[in-house]
Parts: C-alpha cells; sequence; structure tokens
C-alpha cells in the first residue's frame, strides 16, 4: 500500500504564505487522484483543491485564486502553495490520494494532517 507523509504546516500571519508537500511512498500503481482535505476544529473535512494524474485540478471557491495545487510524478509528490492566508484557512491539512494497486485494484489512503494556523 501507499504510506503518505503530510508536512510543511505552520503558524503565521494573516496575509503569508506557506507550502505543503505529500511525498508517496511503499508499494502501489498510478496515483490517479491527489486532494488537500483539511479539518478545522470542531467541522467536518472538506476538499480544498485535487489533481488528476494528467494535471487537471478543482479547487474549493474560498480558495480560488490563493492556493495552487501540483504534483511532481517523478517523486511521487504532491504540493499545495498557499498565499494570502486568512484566519479562517486554519486547519489540520490531511493529503488524500487514490491509487491502483501494483498488482490491480484501487485504494484510497490518508496522510497524518499538518496544522496551518493562520493568526490576525
Amino acid at each position: 500500500q501507499v504510506q503518505l507523509l503530510d508536512s510543511g504546516g505552520g503558524l503565521l500571519q494573516a496575509g503569508g504564505s506557506l507550502r505543503l508537500s505529500c511525498a508517496a511512498s511503499g508499494s502501489f500503481g498510478r496515483i490517479n487522484i491527489m486532494g488537500w482535505h483539511p479539518q478545522a476544529p470542531g467541522s467536518q473535512r472538506y476538499l480544498v483543491a485535487i489533481i488528476t494524474s494528467v494535471g487537471s485540478t478543482n479547487y474549493a471557491d474560498s480558495v480560488k485564486g490563493r492556493f495552487t495545487i501540483s504534483r511532481d510524478n517523478a517523486k511521487n509528490t504532491m504540493y499545495l502553495q498557499m498565499n494570502s492566508l486568512k484566519p479562517e484557512d486554519t486547519a489540520v491539512y490531511y493529503c488524500y490520494a487514490d491509487h491502483n494497486l501494483q498488482w490491480g485494484g484501487r485504494r484510497v489512503s490518508w496522510g497524518q494532517g499538518t496544522q496551518v494556523t493562520v493568526s490576525s
């Protein structure tokens, strides 16, 4: 199976920038879709950005124009560039991957989460 290591979170002021990373390792086939799912305190996880294996992207309205998702297939790594951060962006950001297994089948995996805290 795939293991996902998400990192890059931190504490910063509103208007600042962060770059999150998610590195995939283990035994797996093609990673079809990757995305970022933040979860704020007392709230459910939601989707802010996804990217397909061919680079097609979608964003939540709240982050469109501020966040950019990308992936480096050679490194099996996904990134989320977060600009113009707002306090409402504060959440634990979880890396998500919809991937094929090495010898057939398809699974979904999650990272452990990385904390993003934006103060005013």
